[in-house]
């Protein structure tokens, strides 16, 4: 099967009625995606139609978002300040650690229904009740019964916090597509391409999101800043930056168990052997590019947070990060908090369970391929277990 990228657009366009794209910038990533989807991924049926029905999503949200910005140029004038930004590493906790931020009245998260249905921003009244939810809702829904794993390894709600990678792949510069399907040709053109457009074109969307009134200092969150902190940080200069750490044994193992799992859902290919190479690769690119830019820009506060604080004690983990950028939890954020760490035990999706063996993975091999990281970070060792 052939995925025609100009067949996509002129949908795109017919669907909306809409032909602005904005800048040029997603095209070429648009286009490397499409052949190599169609070359190398062994896509099912299922995933013959997921995959370009998501590429189709993103550009239809991209138009619609290149429309309103043109007709209310006012939103250029929003203002985003020192968001709370959470870094990686891959499995990590950034998940957790995002919904407990979300729980601080003060702060705006990005949710997943907005996030890929952007217009009309949402209202503070609609933020917790917009129709949309009810369709992303019942779209997760249908997923979870083709394939329940991915509720166990990835337990996001549609009116939870989402990763930025839902807003940075309609410039077609995210890890969405890597993770939907296996896509070599694609992933070493989005490694060695330029992401800046995709920050700008981030910074657009959480612009017009605010711009109904729904406003506070945003909560984000995506290993793929890690990649990528020179384009954050270009978009975003006040960003408040967290960086989890854990065993890179560990997360190895469970990025690979995750990654088999969602790609397992539109491929009946074993794609284990490529999975086990360029995700234990990705990670090991994201320790170097985070160290290359705390190297060049010793001047940006980078909050350092293990896994294992952050698992046994959730708020004087939270206590200490916004101490650091001089704030202070309490009150309402501290009692919120609190009670999402009482009702969210770990695991109530169900464990995810992951072993080295399976992707051919050494565990002697990695930990001395990571030493230098956690000697650095100081990571407690987890070896096997469950993420």
């Amino acid at each position: 099967m052939q995925i025609q990228a100009e067949a996509l657009i002129d949908a795109a366009r017919s669907q909306t009625g809409l032909e602005d794209f904005g800048e040029d910038s997603f095209r070429e990533g648009l286009e490397v995606l499409c052949q190599s989807a169609s070359d190398e991924a062994a896509l099912s049926p299922l995933g013959a139609m997921a995959v370009p029905g998501a590429i189709h999503g993103c550009l239809v949200n991209r138009l619609r978002v290149t429309d309103w910005l043109k007709r209310y140029p006012e939103v250029a004038d929003e203002r985003i300040e020192a968001p709370f930004v959470v870094v990686g590493m891959f499995r990590a906790g950034t998940t957790f650690l995002s919904y407990l931020l979300e729980k601080d009245a003060r702060h705006r998260p990005l949710l997943r229904w907005e996030a890929g249905d952007s217009v009309p921003p949402p209202t503070p009244e609609g933020l917790s009740g917009d129709p949309r939810i009810a369709t992303t809702r019942a779209t997760m829904a249908m997923l979870d019964q083709i394939n329940p794993r991915i509720r166990v390894v990835q337990g996001e709600e549609p009116d939870g916090p989402t990763e930025c990678i839902a807003v940075l792949n309609q410039d077609f510069k995210s890890l969405v597509f890597e993770a939907m399907a296996n896509l070599p040709s694609y992933g070493r053109w989005l490694h060695q391409a330029d992401h800046g457009s995709a920050y700008r074109y981030h910074r657009s969307v959480l612009r017009l999101l605010q711009s109904g009134g729904a406003r506070g200092r945003w909560s984000l969150k995506s290993p793929h800043h890690a990649l990528h902190l020179d384009a954050l940080t270009a978009a975003y200069p006040d960003a408040r930056l967290v960086l989890l750490h854990r065993d890179p044994t560990v997360l190895c193992a469970s990025v690979c168990s995750l990654i088999t799992t969602i790609s397992r859902t539109f491929s009946d290919a074993d794609h284990r052997a490529y999975i086990a190479q360029h995700w234990t690769e990705m990670l090991e690119r994201s320790v170097s590019a985070v160290e290359a830019f705390r190297k060049a820009h010793p001047e940006v506060q980078i909050v350092d947070v293990q896994y294992a604080e952050l698992v046994s004690d959730p708020l004087s983990t939270m206590r200490r990060v916004y101490a650091a950028f001089g704030d202070e939890l309490a009150g309402q954020a501290l009692k919120a908090m609190t009670e999402h760490v009482e009702s969210h035990p770990k695991g109530r999706f169900g464990q995810h369970s992951y072993d080295l063996a399976e992707y051919g993975l050494d565990a002697d091999e990695i930990s001395e391929r990571f030493r230098g990281y956690v000697q650095r970070y100081d990571i407690p060792l987890e070896r096997r277990g469950n993420a």
